[in-house]
Protein backbone atom coordinates (compact mmCIF):
# COMPACT_ATOMS: atom_id res chain seq x y z
CA UNK A 1 0.00 0.00 0.00
CA UNK A 2 2.63 2.37 0.95
CA UNK A 3 4.96 1.64 -2.14
CA UNK A 4 1.49 2.37 -4.50
CA UNK A 5 1.12 5.71 -2.69
CA UNK A 6 4.73 6.42 -2.94
CA UNK A 7 4.97 6.19 -6.85
CA UNK A 8 1.06 8.21 -7.31
CA UNK A 9 2.86 10.76 -5.36
CA UNK A 10 6.23 10.70 -7.13
CA UNK A 11 4.09 11.00 -10.97
CA UNK A 12 1.91 13.79 -9.53
CA UNK A 13 5.02 16.21 -9.96
CA UNK A 14 5.71 15.40 -13.63
CA UNK A 15 1.95 15.36 -14.34
CA UNK A 16 1.66 18.61 -13.14
CA UNK A 17 4.50 20.04 -14.88
CA UNK A 18 3.75 18.50 -18.24
CA UNK A 19 0.15 19.57 -17.93
CA UNK A 20 1.15 22.86 -17.30
CA UNK A 21 3.23 22.50 -20.00
CA UNK A 22 1.03 21.55 -22.59
CA UNK A 23 -1.34 24.26 -21.90
CA UNK A 24 0.99 27.15 -21.84
CA UNK A 25 1.97 26.29 -25.18
CA UNK A 26 -0.50 28.37 -26.69
CA UNK A 27 -0.31 32.35 -27.06
CA UNK A 28 3.03 31.94 -26.43
CA UNK A 29 5.41 34.78 -27.46
CA UNK A 30 9.20 34.83 -28.89
CA UNK A 31 9.78 37.62 -26.30
CA UNK A 32 11.50 35.77 -23.31
CA UNK A 33 12.43 32.68 -25.70
CA UNK A 34 15.89 32.72 -24.30
CA UNK A 35 15.71 34.40 -20.54
CA UNK A 36 19.45 32.71 -19.52
CA UNK A 37 22.85 33.93 -20.14
CA UNK A 38 24.95 31.07 -19.25
CA UNK A 39 28.79 31.36 -20.09
CA UNK A 40 30.29 27.60 -20.33
CA UNK A 41 33.64 28.12 -19.33
CA UNK A 42 32.41 29.87 -16.29
CA UNK A 43 29.62 27.78 -14.78
CA UNK A 44 31.22 24.43 -15.88
CA UNK A 45 34.00 25.47 -14.02
CA UNK A 46 31.97 25.78 -11.13
CA UNK A 47 30.40 22.38 -11.52
CA UNK A 48 33.63 20.53 -12.20
CA UNK A 49 35.44 22.09 -9.22
CA UNK A 50 32.55 21.75 -7.29
CA UNK A 51 32.29 18.14 -7.94
CA UNK A 52 35.58 17.92 -7.03
CA UNK A 53 35.60 19.52 -3.87
CA UNK A 54 32.63 18.10 -2.99
CA UNK A 55 34.64 14.44 -3.64
CA UNK A 56 37.25 15.40 -0.97
CA UNK A 57 35.57 16.96 1.39
CA UNK A 58 32.36 13.67 1.85
CA UNK A 59 34.99 11.20 3.26
CA UNK A 60 35.76 13.53 6.53
CA UNK A 61 32.37 13.70 7.06
CA UNK A 62 31.39 10.37 6.81
CA UNK A 63 33.86 8.58 8.71
CA UNK A 64 34.23 10.74 11.73
CA UNK A 65 34.75 9.38 15.23
CA UNK A 66 32.95 6.77 16.39
CA UNK A 67 30.04 7.63 19.18
CA UNK A 68 32.05 6.09 22.41
CA UNK A 69 29.24 3.99 24.49
CA UNK A 70 29.36 6.94 27.31
CA UNK A 71 28.17 9.38 24.95
CA UNK A 72 25.48 6.95 24.19
CA UNK A 73 24.58 6.52 27.90
CA UNK A 74 24.60 10.84 28.28
CA UNK A 75 22.02 11.21 25.31
CA UNK A 76 18.64 12.47 26.72
CA UNK A 77 15.78 12.77 24.86
CA UNK A 78 13.56 15.58 27.34
CA UNK A 79 16.47 17.91 26.25
CA UNK A 80 14.94 17.23 22.38
CA UNK A 81 12.38 19.96 21.51
CA UNK A 82 8.99 19.12 21.21
CA UNK A 83 9.26 19.61 17.11
CA UNK A 84 11.65 17.41 17.04
CA UNK A 85 10.90 15.01 19.63
CA UNK A 86 8.37 12.84 17.02
CA UNK A 87 11.60 11.54 15.37
CA UNK A 88 12.35 9.57 18.55
CA UNK A 89 8.71 8.12 18.70
CA UNK A 90 9.43 5.65 15.58
CA UNK A 91 9.41 2.22 14.86
CA UNK A 92 13.16 1.33 14.44
CA UNK A 93 12.47 -2.31 13.04
CA UNK A 94 11.08 -0.18 9.55
CA UNK A 95 13.52 2.04 9.57
CA UNK A 96 15.34 0.33 6.49
CA UNK A 97 11.95 0.38 4.69
CA UNK A 98 11.66 4.09 4.93
CA UNK A 99 15.71 4.43 3.74
CA UNK A 100 14.46 2.48 0.33
CA UNK A 101 11.94 5.12 -0.11
CA UNK A 102 13.97 7.93 0.55
CA UNK A 103 15.90 6.71 -2.23
CA UNK A 104 13.65 6.03 -4.85
CA UNK A 105 12.56 9.65 -4.22
CA UNK A 106 16.20 11.09 -4.51
CA UNK A 107 16.71 8.86 -7.62
CA UNK A 108 13.77 10.09 -8.56
CA UNK A 109 13.74 13.24 -8.23
CA UNK A 110 17.02 14.18 -9.12
CA UNK A 111 16.51 13.14 -13.35
CA UNK A 112 13.17 14.89 -12.84
CA UNK A 113 14.51 18.32 -14.51
CA UNK A 114 15.09 15.68 -17.90
CA UNK A 115 11.19 16.70 -18.24
CA UNK A 116 12.36 20.15 -19.42
CA UNK A 117 13.63 18.77 -22.69
CA UNK A 118 10.31 18.12 -23.72
CA UNK A 119 9.41 22.12 -23.49
CA UNK A 120 9.48 23.25 -27.26
CA UNK A 121 11.80 26.33 -25.78
CA UNK A 122 13.91 25.01 -22.98
CA UNK A 123 14.06 22.20 -25.38
CA UNK A 124 16.62 24.60 -27.89
CA UNK A 125 18.42 25.75 -25.06
CA UNK A 126 18.97 22.50 -23.34
CA UNK A 127 22.78 22.65 -23.20
CA UNK A 128 22.52 26.07 -21.07
CA UNK A 129 19.79 24.14 -18.72
CA UNK A 130 22.63 21.05 -17.98
CA UNK A 131 25.49 23.21 -17.47
CA UNK A 132 23.49 25.32 -14.76
CA UNK A 133 21.71 22.52 -13.53
CA UNK A 134 25.19 20.51 -12.85
CA UNK A 135 26.56 24.03 -11.42
CA UNK A 136 23.08 23.83 -9.02
CA UNK A 137 23.79 20.19 -7.48
CA UNK A 138 27.57 21.48 -7.16
CA UNK A 139 26.85 24.04 -5.02
CA UNK A 140 24.12 22.96 -3.04
CA UNK A 141 26.38 19.77 -2.23
CA UNK A 142 29.07 22.22 -1.42
CA UNK A 143 27.59 24.65 0.85
CA UNK A 144 26.64 20.90 2.74
CA UNK A 145 29.99 19.67 2.89
CA UNK A 146 31.83 23.39 3.60
CA UNK A 147 29.43 25.65 5.54
CA UNK A 148 28.94 26.35 9.01
CA UNK A 149 25.35 24.64 8.76
CA UNK A 150 26.61 21.69 7.51
CA UNK A 151 28.07 18.25 9.40
CA UNK A 152 31.59 19.87 8.61
CA UNK A 153 31.14 22.01 11.90
CA UNK A 154 28.30 20.97 13.11
CA UNK A 155 27.63 17.11 15.05
CA UNK A 156 24.07 17.00 16.16
CA UNK A 157 23.45 12.62 16.11
CA UNK A 158 20.76 11.39 14.09
CA UNK A 159 17.77 10.06 15.59
CA UNK A 160 18.69 6.38 15.17
CA UNK A 161 21.66 6.72 18.53
CA UNK A 162 18.54 7.61 20.66
CA UNK A 163 17.14 3.86 20.33
CA UNK A 164 18.26 1.48 22.43
CA UNK A 165 16.91 -1.30 20.63
CA UNK A 166 18.49 -0.14 17.19
CA UNK A 167 21.36 -1.71 15.80
CA UNK A 168 24.67 -0.84 17.83
CA UNK A 169 26.66 -0.78 14.40
CA UNK A 170 24.43 1.79 13.28
CA UNK A 171 24.11 3.78 16.66
CA UNK A 172 27.74 4.01 16.71
CA UNK A 173 28.71 4.91 13.30
CA UNK A 174 30.51 8.25 12.86
CA UNK A 175 28.12 8.87 10.06
CA UNK A 176 25.10 9.45 12.73
CA UNK A 177 26.77 12.29 14.08
CA UNK A 178 25.52 14.00 10.81
CA UNK A 179 21.99 14.75 11.31
CA UNK A 180 22.31 18.54 10.89
CA UNK A 181 21.04 19.00 8.02
CA UNK A 182 19.50 16.97 5.65
CA UNK A 183 21.86 16.92 2.42
CA UNK A 184 19.48 14.54 0.80
CA UNK A 185 16.37 16.74 0.90
CA UNK A 186 18.50 19.69 -0.21
CA UNK A 187 19.40 17.84 -3.29
CA UNK A 188 16.35 17.13 -4.34
CA UNK A 189 14.63 20.76 -3.31
CA UNK A 190 17.85 22.37 -5.28
CA UNK A 191 16.82 19.76 -8.26
CA UNK A 192 12.50 20.04 -8.36
CA UNK A 193 13.03 24.22 -7.73
CA UNK A 194 15.53 24.52 -10.41
CA UNK A 195 13.09 22.46 -12.55
CA UNK A 196 9.90 24.77 -11.23
CA UNK A 197 12.22 28.37 -11.87
CA UNK A 198 13.36 27.59 -15.25
CA UNK A 199 9.99 26.23 -16.03
CA UNK A 200 8.44 29.29 -14.82
CA UNK A 201 10.90 31.96 -16.17
CA UNK A 202 10.33 30.38 -19.97
CA UNK A 203 6.80 30.85 -19.70
CA UNK A 204 5.57 34.15 -17.53
CA UNK A 205 2.69 33.45 -19.22
CA UNK A 206 1.38 31.45 -16.68
CA UNK A 207 1.01 34.63 -14.34
CA UNK A 208 0.46 33.67 -10.98
CA UNK A 209 0.06 29.67 -12.08
CA UNK A 210 3.73 29.58 -11.60
CA UNK A 211 2.77 29.13 -7.77
CA UNK A 212 1.73 25.72 -8.86
CA UNK A 213 5.17 24.91 -10.02
CA UNK A 214 6.59 25.67 -6.66
CA UNK A 215 3.79 23.90 -4.94
CA UNK A 216 4.63 20.86 -7.06
CA UNK A 217 8.25 21.25 -6.46
CA UNK A 218 7.87 20.96 -2.93
CA UNK A 219 6.47 17.73 -3.05
CA UNK A 220 9.51 15.78 -3.26
CA UNK A 221 11.80 17.55 -0.59
CA UNK A 222 8.86 17.03 2.01
CA UNK A 223 8.07 13.34 1.17
CA UNK A 224 11.75 12.58 0.84
CA UNK A 225 12.07 14.40 4.67
CA UNK A 226 9.03 12.51 5.70
CA UNK A 227 10.71 9.17 5.13
CA UNK A 228 14.25 10.19 6.44
CA UNK A 229 12.95 11.05 9.57
CA UNK A 230 10.76 7.72 9.56
CA UNK A 231 13.97 6.19 8.33
CA UNK A 232 15.29 7.78 11.86
CA UNK A 233 18.23 9.52 9.90
CA UNK A 234 16.92 13.28 10.61
CA UNK A 235 14.79 15.72 12.76
CA UNK A 236 12.17 17.76 11.67
CA UNK A 237 14.09 20.63 11.23
CA UNK A 238 17.12 19.19 9.57
CA UNK A 239 14.70 18.31 6.97
CA UNK A 240 13.39 21.73 7.11
CA UNK A 241 16.80 23.51 6.69
CA UNK A 242 17.51 21.47 3.87
CA UNK A 243 14.44 22.12 2.40
CA UNK A 244 15.17 26.16 2.76
CA UNK A 245 18.73 25.37 1.21
CA UNK A 246 18.01 23.73 -1.97
CA UNK A 247 15.10 25.53 -2.83
CA UNK A 248 17.15 28.75 -2.19
CA UNK A 249 19.89 27.47 -4.52
CA UNK A 250 18.01 25.78 -7.38
CA UNK A 251 15.79 29.06 -7.77
CA UNK A 252 19.10 31.44 -7.43
CA UNK A 253 21.73 30.04 -9.55
CA UNK A 254 18.83 30.16 -12.68
CA UNK A 255 17.85 33.98 -11.34
CA UNK A 256 21.31 34.89 -11.41
CA UNK A 257 21.59 33.55 -14.94
CA UNK A 258 18.72 35.65 -16.01
CA UNK A 259 20.55 39.22 -14.63
CA UNK A 260 21.45 41.72 -17.29
CA UNK A 261 24.68 43.57 -16.27
CA UNK A 262 24.59 46.69 -18.22
CA UNK A 263 27.82 48.08 -16.98
CA UNK A 264 30.46 46.53 -19.29
CA UNK A 265 32.94 47.64 -16.40
CA UNK A 266 31.77 45.00 -14.70
CA UNK A 267 32.43 41.18 -14.87
CA UNK A 268 31.98 37.91 -13.53
CA UNK A 269 34.30 35.13 -13.14
CA UNK A 270 35.69 32.00 -11.69
CA UNK A 271 38.39 33.05 -9.37
CA UNK A 272 40.88 31.16 -7.71
CA UNK A 273 43.36 32.47 -5.11
CA UNK A 274 45.73 29.20 -5.18
CA UNK A 275 44.08 28.07 -1.49
CA UNK A 276 40.47 28.20 -2.18
CA UNK A 277 38.04 28.67 -5.57
CA UNK A 278 35.16 30.54 -5.93
CA UNK A 279 32.39 33.41 -7.63
CA UNK A 280 33.92 36.82 -8.53
CA UNK A 281 32.56 39.93 -9.39
CA UNK A 282 35.24 42.24 -10.91
CA UNK A 283 34.90 46.27 -11.92
CA UNK A 284 37.41 46.95 -14.78
CA UNK A 285 37.68 51.06 -14.32
CA UNK A 286 37.98 52.33 -18.12
CA UNK A 287 40.99 54.17 -19.33
CA UNK A 288 41.31 57.45 -18.76
CA UNK A 289 38.85 57.65 -16.20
Amino acid sequence: MQTRILKLVLLLVPVIFCNTLLHSQYGRTDSARHPYKVNYWVSGGIAVVGGLTNYIGIPPIINKQEISAAELSSLNRNVINGFDRWALNQDPSKADMYDKDATIVLATSVTLPAVLAFDKYIGKDWSKMLVMYLETISVVSNIYTYSFLGPSFQNRFRPITYYADAPMSERVDGNSRNSFYSGHVASTAAATFFMAKVYADYHPELGGKKYLLYAAAAIPPVLLGYFRVKGLRHFPSDAMVGLGVGAFVGIMIPEIHRIKFKNKNLSLGLVSTGESVGLGLQWHPRSGS
